[in-house]
């Protein structure tokens, strides 16, 4: 599902460029405009995605031309930054794993319900001593 959020567009002296979420309290920057617009999807993929994860409810977006800038810059705009978070999930958060384990220890596993993938990552982390 698609996911539209405003965000405003700053150019810095240096010439870089500040991008933020008013509404979500997120912000990111990058280099160039195109690498800005590309650091604000991952952004906004990366919150709503982990929102989702914790079922956290977010903010609903507004609309365009209820956002302020912040008039202090030469170069400022709002744009509508979209992505579909689930697509972008796949390519760029998630990992899929095929894995074998005995047919009577995932039928134990299923019927106790079980959440496989949250095993395997505290299995992980204890194996790496990874602490939480």
């Amino acid at each position: 599902m698609l996911s539209i959020y405003p965000a405003c567009f700053y150019k810095e002296k240096e010439g870089n460029y500040s991008v933020i979420f008013p509404v979500l309290g997120i912000a990111t920057c990058g280099d160039t405009i195109d690498e800005a617009m590309e650091m604000a999807i991952d952004c906004l993929a990366g919150y709503l995605y982990d929102a989702k994860i914790a079922k956290e409810e977010v903010p609903k977006p507004p609309k365009m031309e209820d956002i302020d800038i912040d008039e202090e810059y030469e170069t400022a705009f709002v744009n509508m930054v979209t992505v579909d978070v689930d697509e972008y999930a796949k390519k760029h958060f998630e990992v899929q794993k095929t894995l074998t384990i005995p047919l009577w220890l995932n039928d134990l596993a299923v019927k106790e319900g079980v959440n496989f993938s949250q095993v395997l990552q505290k299995a992980l982390k204890e194996q790496l001593h990874i602490a939480e």
